[in-house]
């Protein structure tokens, strides 16, 4: 199990989850539009979970039907498949 990062992230990077992670596994790139989480380098701690000020933020098979795209795209970031 790891943690994504879905839709409510975008164009908002608000950046309270990269503070609390105690791994230093949630990236960006200046010309990225949101986080992502490791899949490889999660620990699943959750503590970045509860600090996202918008709930973007889930354990991989708790996100939203709506949002299930996201998986995948924090996975391709980092050249991954699930």
């Amino acid at each position: 199990m790891t943690y994504i990062i879905a839709e409510p992230c975008v164009d908002l990077k608000d950046g309270a989850c990269v503070d609390v992670c105690p791994v230093d596994c949630i990236y960006t790139e200046d010309n990225d539009n949101q986080y992502y989480i490791n899949p490889d380098e999660c620990i699943d701690c959750a503590a970045c979970e509860p600090v996202c000020p918008v709930t973007a933020i889930f354990a991989e098979e708790d996100t939203p039907p709506e949002w299930e795209a996201f998986i995948d795209k924090n996975y391709e970031y980092f050249n991954l498949s699930r």
